[in-house]
């Protein structure tokens, strides 16, 4: 919504694609005005007068490499390009600081940015950089302007500070000569945001595996701490307003449906503004913990569990594992409606938090990506042993199930422990790694060599092929059930590679692929599965009869 909130700018993608066609609706008419931007992507900004909006578009590779403005009222084929990214590795984003006077312009890769800032009030002046682009160095900007008036940059970045410290530096003089350090690195800690507010600032953090808010006023008050629910998660929701007394922040975890609670930001006093409605669920049938397994090289996993409370964990229920471990995401515990449907039926749910992801601070992803990457492999699989081994599931129904890079996670597990699953469900997955990381013709590939590896170096190759599913097919005869799954119109992994996978792994043991089945999304919908919210409970519920077939339990 513009400034002045008359205006509303939408984006509309009917296949599922991620090519959207951008709108702009008058709020006091409620018709659309006739300019169109037949191709635009995420992320979008309004200058200080609403007169002009900054949008991004994306190349046939899916990678947003240009930011545009629009001024309302004048042809799309009059817009100027304010940006234009021409390194493979970056992406664009564009937004406006929560004050109102600046856009902010970002080019990121895997582990460096470069930011750029146009006066919010003078939209057609070009942008200026805040710091050229270092490999390895990356820096976000927020917008602060301190009691009595003096207005700064806070950059929140990781140069000498792997887990990140927060700057500041005069908005108008930006540059890395001119940085001071606000808040040095806490090892234990690891800053993720800040967000800067007419009274306080709000950052957001992670310690000892889990998220936190912290609350700074800038009038030199004392500072608190809004911690997550017990194996739950805490985020600052939208809070739109820069001069306000209140924040709204979100809580939730795999037992209790999200609560929207207001926060003073003088006092900490909390109350709640909204909850999710979940009819005829009581969160007092289940319970939820966190706990950690220590894997075979010592290192400590955190996992979720999860279960009905008259399960016990006694080794006679069956489990079924979640896990991702990627791209330093963190993939904390969320309600999931569909996830009780297991629960219900006796099975216990495991969501594991393996190196590759950020759940531990960045050390924790640095240590599970491109030559660590099999790390990832072996915590979800610990986890997994550890459980059957404890006797705390049924080591005969345990089933493995995740998502994209999560899918590629389930098919490297596949490879090297058949033996341990009852059933695996990979889901849009990244299997064939050094094909697509070869082609530099298929979305989202040359960008995501930082993660991965880029295969044209011999030492990349080597790692990559060594654990690339496709590459390492699991030997025939005592494969677990495997459901896979695709998206005709997914562009981050395209659907060409499941159906090689599939296909590569009925060839090599005909007896057992009928009990391999590969789904395919041909309608509306792509990477998490179709579009709109009952064709996708629809979706949920044939993975969860498939599972708890396999699992004995249907």
């Amino acid at each position: 919504m513009s400034p002045d909130e008359r205006w509303l700018a939408y984006s509309v993608d009917t296949t599922g694609e991620e090519v959207y066609q951008l709108r702009f609706r008058d709020l006091d008419t409620g018709g659309d005005l006739d300019e169109l931007v037949p191709r635009s992507y995420y992320t979008g900004a309004w200058s200080a007068d609403s007169s002009t909006f900054f949008y991004t578009v994306h190349d046939e590779m899916y990678r947003p490499y240009q930011v545009w403005r629009h001024r309302l009222g004048s042809a799309v084929e009059d817009d100027v390009c304010v940006l234009d990214e021409p390194d493979a590795r970056f992406e664009l984003t564009v937004r406006q600081t929560r004050s109102g006077d600046l856009v902010v312009l970002t080019a990121r890769s895997r582990d460096t940015t470069e930011v750029w800032l146009v006066e919010a009030s003078a939209p057609g002046e070009p942008a200026r950089c805040i710091e050229p682009r270092r490999r390895g160095v990356e820096y976000d900007v927020e917008h602060a302007r301190f009691p009595g008036g003096e207005d700064v940059l806070l950059v929140l970045t990781n140069e000498g500070a792997t887990e990140f410290r927060l700057m500041q530096a005069p908005v108008h003089f930006p540059g890395r000569e001119h940085w001071r350090e606000r808040i040095g690195e806490v090892p234990e800690e690891r800053l993720h945001s800040v967000d800067a507010f007419a009274r306080a600032l709000v950052l957001s953090l992670r310690r000892d595996g889990s998220p936190l808010l912290r609350v700074l006023p800038l009038d030199g008050g004392a500072g608190f701490d809004l911690a997550a629910p017990p194996a739950g998660r805490i985020v600052l929701g939208r809070n739109e307003v820069w001069d306000a007394d209140l924040v709204t922040v979100m809580h939730e975890s795999a037992t209790s449906p999200p609560t929207w609670e207001d926060v003073d930001l003088r006092t900490g006093e909390r109350a709640v503004r909204h909850r999710q409605e979940a009819p005829g669920h009581d969160p007092g049938r289940y319970l939820t913990q966190r706990e950690e397994v220590v894997c075979a090289d010592g290192t400590a996993v955190p996992v979720t569990v999860t279960r009905h409370r008259d399960i016990p964990l006694d080794g006679t229920a069956p489990c079924v594992l979640w896990g991702y471990g990627a791209y330093e995401s963190c993939d904390d515990p969320e309600f999931d409606p569909a996830l009780f449907s297991l629960l219900d039926r006796g099975a216990v749910h495991v969501k594991t938090h393996p190196r590759g992801g950020g759940e531990r601070g960045r050390w924790w992803w640095l240590d599970g990506r491109l030559q660590h990457k099999q790390h990832t492999f072996d915590d979800h699989a610990g986890v997994a042993g550890y459980l059957a081994d404890s006797g705390l599931v049924d080591p005969e129904r345990i089933a493995t199930r995740g998502l994209s890079a999560g899918g590629l996670l389930q098919g490297a597990v596949l490879s090297q422990h058949p033996e341990r699953w009852r059933a695996v469900v990979a889901e849009v997955p990244f299997v064939d790694v050094v094909t697509t990381m070869l082609d530099p013709s298929v979305p989202l590939t040359v960008n995501e060599w930082d993660e991965w590896g880029d295969p044209r170096l011999p030492e990349d190759f080597a790692w990559m092929l060594a654990y690339s599913p496709y590459d390492n097919l699991p030997p025939a005869g005592g494969r677990p059930d495997l459901l896979v799954t695709g998206a005709l119109h997914d562009p981050r992994v395209l659907v060409s590679e499941p159906a090689k996978w599939v296909a590569a792994l009925r060839a090599g043991d005909p007896a057992w692929s009928p009990r391999c089945l590969f789904r395919v999304e041909t309608g509306a919908g792509a990477h998490t599965g179709p579009a709109g919210r009952y064709a996708h409970l629809g979706y949920e519920a044939e993975v969860a009869a498939w599972l708890l077939e396999r699992l004995d339990l249907a």
